[in-house]
């Protein structure tokens, strides 16, 4: 999973993913190896900026 370029770091992956694996870095956030690809982050990032 990765976030993209499209990222607006609204913060709201962060609060959604049970695993904490969302962590910011420079001006978007990032999913960090902890990530289980649960996709709780995909169904709510406002601007889709989440891919697999």
């Amino acid at each position: 999973m990765k976030i993209t370029e499209e990222c607006i770091a609204c913060g709201t992956c962060v609060e959604s993913c049970p695993v904490e694996a969302i962590v910011e870095s420079d001006d978007i956030y990032a999913i960090t190896s902890a990530c289980t690809e649960c996709r709780a982050c995909i169904d709510t990032c406002p601007v889709d900026a989440i891919v697999d």
